[in-house]
């Protein structure tokens, strides 16, 4: 990086919370996503993030849980089907991420899970894989000597594929939305709590911003793909890192697998919300996975104005600062000597409340931190809840408390091997077959 990097949690406060505008890197994926409020200028994405807000609260969030349970079970029958054998597990997570994503934002099944070829999931795939070359190899940076490469023409398909298709879907709701309003005028007043349960994502922003008057289609198909981009590769990643945490450290695995049989028992019903809040150990083991390994390592800020920090650092307007989740997350000052350690029990209430509340930013800091970071602790809290209900995962086994996975930087950080583990059913059990009908 050309820009200082930063991994001191207290001068990272005051950078997130009064440098907001992002850095220039994040135009490689506007082709895709547009002004999506994530990447999105300050001035766009300051109204839009209140538009937004409250589509994320906590009573919302929460109807989708159905959708996670479903969705995680068929991975967990997805995951059976592999018979012991030893595979890549991160395109079964993905399409368990994608699926469960696009229910939840469009109210549509695009059935990744039982399409490997799925037009979209193909699509979406390769215009991040070209967003991903365009930032690492710089002769793909000029825009006009990237309209001469092959990428350009395989962003410009795959971008008609996934702007069409949520085109597509964004129109038929409108539509639908029209419809009953004609038939019952007070349809198009503010949704009550009572309404929520039969709203994906889309559904709300149209009510949210203004109905008829409020977002364009453009501007709901941008939200939309960020949405839908946003959570898929995180929210598949750290589910990942967990299973390959959880293999190579069996005491903890077995720590996770003894909660899960309190709060399910024998049974093989479908995960409701009132069990994620007693996962009190699974969360803490996601938090120390996210705390290790969190899928996006590095945050860039521009910095607008000269500000001096706490440390006394100084910086000069016009300049940028990195913040280095990874390295603040493991930063010995304020984790300890074992920093690098993997222990679920940093999360412990009264050992989290010794830290710097800044020292853990997975989700990002300040007013433009992760929007959704309930909605993605629940869809992972979900799948790793039903795949280890009945499966063990295993792999090689770490002999010391720091565990090493090779990463590479993708548009998340990814694992190089794609958690390359073997899951084997837990005492005869087995994903219930009549649950395969969730397709």
């Amino acid at each position: 990086f050309s820009e200082p990097v930063s991994v001191d949690p207290v001068d990272l406060e005051m950078v997130m919370r009064t440098c907001m505008e992002k850095d220039d890197l994040h135009r490689f994926i506007r082709p895709i996503i547009g002004y999506g409020a994530i990447f999105a200028p300050v001035s766009i994405w300051r109204p839009r993030r209140k538009i937004l807000q409250p589509a994320f609260k906590p009573k919302i969030v929460e109807i989708f849980v159905p959708v996670f349970a479903e969705q995680s079970m068929k991975l967990s029958c997805k995951l059976s089907e592999t018979g012991g054998r030893k595979v890549k597990l991160l395109p079964y997570i993905g399409a368990y991420t994608l699926d469960s994503t696009c229910e939840t934002t469009l109210g549509v099944k695009i059935n990744a899970q039982d399409d490997a070829v799925s037009p979209f999931l193909v699509e979406l795939g390769r215009v991040l894989q070209v967003a991903t070359e365009r930032i690492f190899r710089l002769w793909l940076q000029p825009e006009w000597l990237f309209r001469c490469s092959p990428q350009y023409r395989q962003q410009r398909a795959g971008c008609e594929v996934l702007h069409g298709f949520t085109d597509h879907v964004i129109m038929k709701k409108r539509e639908e939305l029209k419809a009953k309003q004609s038939k019952s005028p007070e349809s198009d007043r503010p949704i009550d709590l009572s309404d929520y349960d039969s709203k994906s994502f889309l559904e709300l922003l149209i009510h949210f911003s203004g109905s008829a008057g409020g977002y364009s289609n453009e501007e709901l198909r941008e939200e939309i793909l960020t949405l839908i981009i946003g959570s898929t590769d995180s929210t598949a990643s750290t589910i990942g890192y967990a299973l390959d945490l959880l293999a190579k450290y069996p005491h903890v695995q077995d720590k996770v697998h003894e909660e899960l049989d309190e709060v399910f028992g024998d049974s093989d019903r479908l995960l409701q919300k009132e069990d994620l809040m007693r996962l009190k150990y699974l969360d803490r083991v996601i938090k120390e996975t996210l705390r290790l390994f969190p899928p996006a390592p590095f945050l860039i800020r521009k910095v607008e104005e000269e500000i001096t920090l706490p440390s006394g650092r100084v910086l000069p307007a016009g300049s940028g600062i990195v913040a280095s989740v990874w390295g603040t997350q493991r930063n010995p000052k304020y984790w300890g000597p074992d920093a690098d350690a993997f222990d679920p029990d940093r999360f412990l209430p009264e050992r989290a409340a010794l830290r710097h509340p800044c020292a853990f930013m997975a989700f990002s800091i300040g007013p433009r931190n992760c929007i959704g970071y309930q909605y993605a602790l629940m869809s992972i809290k979900s799948a790793l809840s039903s795949v280890l209900r009945f499966h063990r995962v295993k792999g090689r086994v770490e002999r010391g408390n720091t565990p090493h996975i090779r990463v590479k930087i993708d548009v998340m950080m990814k694992a190089v091997n794609g958690h390359e583990l073997t899951l084997e059913r837990r005492s005869q059990r087995r994903a219930p077959k009549d649950l395969q009908i969730v397709k």
